[in-house]
């Protein structure tokens, strides 16, 4: 009947007699207001994030804290967005103000990994394949093979071991706990700004889809990888409200080439995380780097500053060698300014730094680069295999500009080590004849073992100071000094591009060959040199041109992301409060085992908030039977709640999915007397989708929106007899459950105060249950005496009745 209401007749619960009602199993006053709600997938375990940007974890049991992260001026304070994923056993969260994304272990609130994204994140969703493949166990064995091959890498040193987490612990396995199961799990990152990003794992972007029109509200990526739902706030113009539009993408291309992504994407988070390894590894090396060893460069620049005489620093060390005798300054410098103390100090910081840093490029960084190499090499044999990988992005050329990086980086490191080696050697024997010629000055004993010094000792201290006591004015006017004696730290500095003194090549009959020989200096084989730049540099850029390769998959998938449906569903009003939208409906569900996207969401009609239901196939080419339903929910079994009011309706408040059976709801009653009663109830899908509501069928009209064609959607009128509690005491607004630990979670609408619910309780509980409600009741009343009158405005002493709310648990938990 075009124009009117089709309405498929009342139906009574039958299916809900199964089920017995909730029970309550803690209930709490929070000090802070909360803005997010998410249960674990796999344990009894709720994270929150509050306005202050804190991060916390509940347990069910008494609603007791696990733990909490703090906000920081690093990380950021503004939570925007929470996700666990798959298996539960790692939470991310967004952080507007810095823009990053945080991964953090569910063990400790500590930080596993993050990340930088282009825009604040409003929305992140983390799915799981369900498709389980032969070609996914062989990309595991892969991985084994990788582990027999390739040496475990050497933890990070513990005092570092703060900012890596990951490194930290005696086991090189950590990156595998990133990764989780070899099934590919993917974090799907919705923004303000128009794109969305996959990352595969929660730690590489395969994906970037832009022109996504509006700010993000929530989004779900299918479990077949067929398409990716999403809810966007747009901004039609400055004047009129907002329309919220639901899309569907087409994200076939993921499906279709499921185990070479999933191949791919393993590969890239090694390959990232190793690069991680490095950057780490190299930000060790300088801490081990001490600034006491620029002392004598600084000392002797004084030297030259003070000195009244024409002769050089190199002649007046030169005179003490040769001659035993210094002149008066040298004197001076060496014994009222670097004391035998200061250089006895001096020599063994040098000897503990220099072979603290060499151990790290031996064992990390030569470690941490060979693995890299490995790593991009398989790539590369990846990347030529192109009937599979070549429509992903995978592009040979770049990889092969990868290796070369990597090998000029390894390059770079054993020249480090050969500056180290002489480095050690020339000082060694430089500080013990200084040592020596200081002990003379003063007078002191000199022991005889230190007294011997054979003509070749002479000739290498005379080559020393040759070479490194030189006067430099240009060094001045760039580096403030005369000289450049330590030669490691510049290697290390990241203020750098170019060595103050690079390594002395001339004579190096390899390197001549190279020059000279004009067909091998192309050549692909030869990693190219770059002997006057440091090793941050060649770093550097390493890690740009492997950026720049992996990033080619990411725009190629991203731009097989097609749009295939386009839904403006309703306009939303400007008077909102803002609080974040994870709130707020819409929400979408995907039911894994029927391939379908489902979206709830409310609109408004005859002051009635009306629950609609919308679902699609995942798979864009079928269409789904009752594409949309509305539900009008009436009193409660016979006894009606209100029982002089006869029938009543309830708006609904927060509405989230279950299970892929069952739908949760917070109801409201529509009556206009002061106390409304809230209810949480249980909503059966098969009391929805009938026999009776297959035959309305709703005809779309593509140009109007969907809240203008609102009296022609079927509408099913649901009375529930038996799942269904009354939240007394409790100004109930939002929602979050969990259908696999059969749990949830409500908040009022002054959002600091929870109940926290058993769903599905064993029958032999019953009379339990009755004397539990009882204390709940009793308990319920006193704590929301003075609460629930003041549930819109801000409590005062929140933190006191936390406290009193705690003394409460006992007998809420009876």
């Amino acid at each position: 009947m075009p124009g009117g209401r089709r309405e498929a007749p009342p139906l009574q619960g039958a299916a809900a007699a199964t089920m017995p009602a909730f029970r309550q199993v803690g209930e709490k006053q929070l000090p802070q207001e909360i803005i997010f709600m998410a249960w674990s997938p796999k344990r009894d375990l709720i994270a929150l994030a509050n306005k202050v940007g804190e991060v916390l974890l509940h347990r069910l049991a008494n609603f007791q804290r696990v733990w909490s992260l703090p906000p920081s001026e690093t990380t950021g304070k503004e939570v925007t967005a929470l996700a666990w994923r798959p298996d539960g056993k790692i939470l991310a969260f967004g952080l507007a103000d810095t823009k990053r994304v945080i991964l953090c272990d569910v063990e400790k609130p500590e930080s596993l990994h993050s990340f930088s994204v282009d825009a604040p994140i409003t929305y992140m969703h983390w799915m799981e394949v369900t498709e389980e493949s032969s070609v996914l166990a062989s990309c595991f064995n892969a991985e084994d093979e990788s582990n027999l091959l390739l040496p475990k890498l050497p933890a990070l040193p513990k005092n570092f071991s703060a900012t890596a987490k990951i490194f930290s612990e005696e086991k090189s396995d950590e990156i595998m706990k990133l990764m989780g199961d070899v099934r590919l799990n993917a974090l799907v990152l919705g923004s303000n700004s128009g794109f969305i990003e996959i990352y595969a794992y929660g730690m590489y972007k395969i994906a970037t889809v832009t022109g996504v029109a509006g700010s993000c509200l929530a989004l779900c990526l299918s479990s077949d990888l067929k398409s990716l739902s999403v809810i966007t706030k747009v901004e039609v113009s400055p004047e009129s409200e907002p329309e919220i539009t639901y899309f569907q993408f087409d994200t076939s291309l993921l499906s279709t080439y499921l185990p070479e992504v999933t191949r791919m994407a393993r590969k890239f988070t090694h390959i990232s995380t190793l690069l991680q390894y490095i950057k780490l590894s190299l930000t060790c090396m300088c801490e081990a780097w001490e600034e006491i060893l620029m002392q004598m460069d600084s000392r002797l620049t004084k030297f030259v500053q003070e000195k009244n005489t024409t002769t050089s620093v190199q002649d007046e060390f030169m005179q003490l060698l040769l001659w035993g005798k210094a002149s008066l300054e040298l004197q001076g410098l060496l014994m009222s300014q670097l004391t035998v103390k200061g250089l006895k100090k001096l020599g063994q910081s040098m000897e503990s730094s220099y072979s603290s840093i060499q151990k790290l490029v031996i064992s990390h960084l030569q470690s941490g680069s060979e693995a890299l190499l490995y790593h991009l090499s398989e790539l590369k044999g990846m990347a030529l295999w192109k009937q599979k990988y070549e429509s992903l992005g995978l592009d040979v050329t770049g990889i092969e500009e990868a290796i070369t990086a990597v090998g000029s980086f390894i390059l770079k490191a054993n020249e480090l080590l050969q500056v180290i080696d002489s480095s050690m050697k020339n000082f060694k024997a430089f500080f013990r004849w200084l040592y020596v010629a200081m002990l003379r000055m003063s007078e002191d004993h000199v022991p005889p073992e230190l007294n011997k010094m054979t003509q070749k000792d002479i000739t290498f201290v005379a080559d020393f100071l040759t070479e490194h006591f030189n006067e430099a004015p240009e060094l001045y006017n760039r580096k403030g000094k005369y000289f450049n004696v330590e030669r490691v730290g510049q290697y290390l500095k990241d203020e750098d591009d170019d060595l103050v003194s690079p390594p002395n090549t001339e004579g190096n009959q390899w390197f001549n060959f190279l020059q000279n020989g004009s067909h091998l200096k192309e050549s692909p084989l030869l990693f190219p040199y770059y002997p006057q730049k440091s090793l941050h540099f060649v770093k550097r850029r390493m890690e740009g041109i492997i950026d720049q390769c992996l990033q080619k998959p990411a725009d190629v998938i991203g731009k097989s992301v097609h749009q295939a449906v386009c839904v403006p569903l309703y306009k939303a009003s400007r008077s909102e409060d803002p609080t974040p939208h994870l709130f707020k409906l819409p929400f979408l569900w995907n039911d894994k085992t029927s391939n379908l996207h489902y979206v709830l969401f409310t609109m408004l009609e005859n002051s009635i908030s009306k629950i609609y239901i919308l679902r699609r196939h995942t798979d864009i080419s079928r269409s789904a039977n009752n594409g949309i339903l509305a539900i009008d929910f009436v009193s409660f079994a016979n006894n009606n709640i209100n029982e002089s009011s006869g029938v009543s309706f309830y708006s609904c408040l927060d509405a989230h999915f279950y299970d892929d059976e069952t739908i949760t709801v917070v109801l409201s009653e529509n009556s206009k007397q002061e106390g409304k009663e809230r209810i949480l109830a249980q909503l059966p899908l098969s009391s929805v989708y009938t026999k009776e509501t297959q035959e309305l069928e709703f005809t779309w009209n593509s140009g109007q929106r969907l809240d203008e064609q609102v009296d022609d959607i079927p509408t099913c009128t649901i009375s529930i007899e038996s799942q269904w509690r009354v939240l007394e005491n409790m100004k109930a607004q939002y929602v979050a459950v969990n259908g696999i630990r059969k749990v949830s979670c409500v908040l009022s609408s002054n959002l600091r105060h929870v109940r926290v619910f058993e769903m599905d309780v064993e029958d032999d509980g019953e009379a339990e249950e009755e004397e539990e409600d009882e204390a709940a009741q009793h308990a319920g009343a006193e704590l929301n005496q003075s609460v629930d009158n003041s549930d819109d405005s801000i409590c005062a002493g929140a933190a006191q009745q936390a406290g009193e709310t705690e003394e409460h648990e006992v007998s809420l938990d009876a």
